[in-house]
C-alpha cells in the first residue's frame, strides 16, 4: 500500500482525468492552471508522486504510471511521516523479538547495529526516536549489567 498526502491524491486524479486528453503526458501549466498551485508546489508533488512509482513525470509532463497500487490518503506530509515512523516502529518490534535472547535481553550495541545497518537501515535520529518510544511505551526497558549495556524486552 502506498500512501499519499492529500494534494499529492488531487493532482493525481488530474493527471488522470487529463489524460485522455493528452495521452502523452499532461503539460504541467495545464496542471498548474487548473489546480491553481504555485509551479514550484506542483513540481514537488509530481516529484513526490513519481518516487512513489503511481506518476511518469519528465520533459514537464505527467502521465500515469502502468502498475495499479492501492493507495492510502492521509491529510498532511507530517501525518504521512508518523504513518511511516508508526510502520518502522512496528518493524523494528519485530525485528527486537527475532534478536532477543532467551531472558528477552539483547546488547544495546547489537540493537542499534541491527537497526542501523541490517534491513531498515534506519538514521541515527530515528533510530534513537523508536528506541526512545518504544521504552515510553513499556515495552523496551534499559538495564545496565557487568558485562555492558542491554535492552530488555517486556512482553
Amino acid at each position: 500500500m502506498i500512501t499519499i498526502t492529500k494534494n499529492e491524491e488531487v493532482v493525481l486524479d488530474q493527471i488522470k482525468i487529463f489524460s485522455i486528453e493528452y495521452p502523452d503526458g499532461v503539460p504541467i501549466g495545464v496542471l498548474r492552471k487548473d489546480l491553481g498551485f504555485h509551479e514550484y508546489d506542483l513540481v514537488e508533488i509530481l516529484e513526490e508522486l513519481a518516487v512513489k512509482d503511481l506518476v511518469i513525470f519528465k520533459d514537464n509532463k505527467a502521465s500515469l504510471s502502468e502498475h495499479e497500487k492501492e493507495i492510502n490518503t492521509v491529510n498532511s506530509k507530517k501525518d504521512l511521516e508518523e504513518l511511516e515512523l508508526n510502520m518502522k516502529e512496528k518493524e523494528s518490534y519485530e525485528l527486537i523479538q527475532k534478536l532477543v535472547d532467551e531472558k528477552n535481553l539483547i546488547s544495546k550495541y547489537t540493537l542499534e547495529g541491527h537497526l542501523l545497518y541490517g534491513d531498515l537501515k534506519l538514521t541515527n535520529f530515528r533510530m534513537y526516536h523508536i528506541i526512545l518510544s518504544l521504552q515510553n511505551k513499556g515495552l523496551l526497558k534499559t538495564i545496565t549489567k557487568d558485562d555492558g549495556e542491554y535492552y530488555l524486552l517486556v512482553e
